[in-house]
């Protein structure tokens, strides 16, 4: 199969939990290796078959990371990789960049691989961005010719000029992921790996980012893997998606199906009016402040405080900070079904800053006219203060899909025409017939 760059058969990786054993001496290396054989052969003598799992590993102390995931990526694909939080993509990544090996079967790659794991993957914080540069193109196996070829566009593509003969370790996290990403995607790789780690660069570099990452993918046919927790992004820039859930590989189907699938499996559908606990949902962010009840309500009964297509619509949030702190912003996104951001309701748009008392703090934030149609959408939560160029802005709680909701006509509408009327589209506006002439 020429045309396929990726080939995953089999895959599984196990890691031992709890307390890390020290290092070694070459002594005790070498003495750990001689009797091996015999305390393998002794173990499985007399350890019965019950203590191991379907997998052949020990049932405490493991814990499989990722279990017998098959698939195949073709060349030039752009595919994203969703999941929760410890759904097993980024060691996927590991064993795909060859960081680490698997404990089962194997990943075939084809190709020079450009990879973007983490801040300051493959960089040495002693040396300066010029050094590194040369550094990470000899480790992808280029020639100085061909690096000197690519060096001016990296230079301009990362806007590090200034800093370029500064040693990295005094560089923020976000000039390091704007070299790091630069290096990784202009020097010639066929597949170019990227985790969550382009969210630290602020709004315009991640805009070059996806610009470039599409360019290669569309233009060029290189092959894109792109593990991001923003669905709007995996929506924008690729064409399928895996989607992973406790190591295993839940659907691997177009982006619309897959982001429809990991969104419904993790949100559900809430009734307006009632208190909803946040304590169990998925989210990201560093936990300072935190929501943890929310109610929503369209404060008219004679729709069971169901929102309503231009209605107003009241959320009310419980949120727990750690101290006493000014929040920037706060904000109740709607999105449909498919990731696609509807309304953006963020106290940022009043350029006024919110107070929150340590410990529990109750905020309200009303949504005056809701310009959607009747149908069912997604919530998304978002604590922060706004995206800083220099330092990435700080998120002290995102929670991408807290639960749907559904928005029903206005019962005078139903009764112009006595039937409910067909909706097209997600946002309702009003119009005015004019008398034809």
């Amino acid at each position: 199969m020429k045309d396929v760059s990726i080939r995953v058969e089999g895959l599984s990786k196990r890691y031992r939990i709890g307390k890390r054993r020290r290092y070694q001496t070459l002594r005790e290396v070498w003495t750990d290796s001689f009797y091996e054989p015999i305390r393998r052969l002794s173990r499985f003598a007399r350890r019965p078959s019950t203590n191991r799992d379907e997998g052949g590993a020990p049932r405490e102390g493991w814990i499989w990371a990722l279990r017998d995931v098959s698939f195949n990526i073709k060349q030039g694909e752009a595919v994203g990789i969703i999941g929760g939080n410890g759904a097993g993509k980024s060691t996927l990544l590991k064993i795909a960049s060859r960081i680490t090996k698997p404990t089962e079967g194997y990943a075939e790659v084809h190709g020079r691989v450009g990879s973007l794991l983490e801040v300051g993957t493959g960089f040495h914080p002693e040396l300066t961005g010029r050094e590194n540069i040369y550094l990470n193109g000899a480790i992808l196996g280029m020639k100085r010719y061909e690096i000197n070829r690519k060096f001016d566009k990296i230079v301009a593509f990362a806007e590090t000029e200034k800093f370029l003969d500064t040693p990295v370790k005094h560089y923020s996290s976000g000039m390091f992921v704007r070299l790091a990403f630069a290096v990784a995607a202009h020097l010639e790789p066929e597949i170019l790996i990227v985790d969550e780690v382009l969210a630290v660069g602020d709004i315009g570099f991640q805009k070059k980012c996806f610009g470039k990452m599409n360019e290669l993918s569309a233009n060029q046919g290189r092959t894109v893997l792109f593990v991001s927790h923003n669905m709007e992004a995996i929506q924008r820039l690729c064409f399928k998606c895996l989607l992973f859930e406790d190591g295993k590989l839940i659907a691997y189907d177009n982006k619309a199906t897959t982001v429809a699938l990991y969104l419904s499996r993790n949100s559900c559908e809430a009734p307006p009016n009632r208190w909803i606990d946040m304590s169990t949902m998925s989210r990201t962010g560093t936990g300072e402040a935190r929501f943890v009840k929310v109610q929503y309500s369209s404060l008219d009964e004679t729709t069971g405080y169901q929102p309503y297509s231009g209605g107003p619509l009241e959320f009310l949030f419980d949120i727990v900070s750690d101290s006493h702190r000014s929040i920037g912003s706060i904000a109740a996104t709607l999105y449909d079904l498919s990731g696609g951001k509807l309304v953006n309701a963020d106290s940022i748009l009043q350029g006024q800053a919110l107070t929150l008392r340590k410990g529990l703090n109750r905020v309200r934030l009303r949504i005056k006219k809701l310009y959607l149609n009747p149908g069912v959408y997604r919530l998304g939560l978002w604590l922060g203060n706004p995206i800083d160029a220099n330092s990435g802005g700080s998120g002290f709680d995102f929670v991408q899909s807290a639960f749907h909701m559904e928005v029903v006509p206005q019962e005078s509408e139903i009764r112009k025409l006595g039937m409910k009327p067909k909706h097209d589209g997600v946002v309702t506006c009003e119009i005015d017939i004019l008398e034809a002439t």
